[in-house]
């Protein structure tokens, strides 16, 4: 059974750092398409990130050259590093597995998904 818990969320002033983790149990990371997702209040779900086979990422415009993803294939973790974090930046961010290998942010594609975790920036 997947299964996966995100940390690291917080309170954060804009402009500030914050790095996510989504530590996996029951797959290993490097098997699937693993994405972080964000859910901001009254908004769609919006992708943010995702690594998948052979290491090949892709951000969302909004996050590209702040936020960098990253997987430990022997802890089983997916990390989300970000950076310059904006207000924008605020809402819950969850973890989420493609089995399908599609490499899109398409919601449907992603059967698993975590609880999330909440990240606010505010000054």
């Amino acid at each position: 059974q997947l299964r996966f818990v995100e940390s690291g969320g917080g309170l954060v002033q804009p402009g500030g750092s914050l790095r996510l983790s989504c530590t996996t149990s029951g797959f290993n990371v490097d098997d699937y398409v693993v994405a972080w997702f964000r859910q901001a209040p009254e908004k769609e779900r919006e992708g943010v990130s995702l690594i998948g086979l052979n290491d090949g990422r892709k951000y969302s415009d909004s996050v590209k050259g702040r936020f960098t993803i990253s997987r430990d294939t022997v802890k089983n973790v997916v990390y989300l590093q970000m950076d310059d974090l904006k207000p924008e930046d605020t809402g819950i961010y969850l973890c989420a597995v493609d089995p399908t290998y599609e490499n899109s942010f398409r919601t449907g594609a992603y059967m698993y998904w975590g609880q999330g975790t909440q990240v606010t920036v505010s000054s």
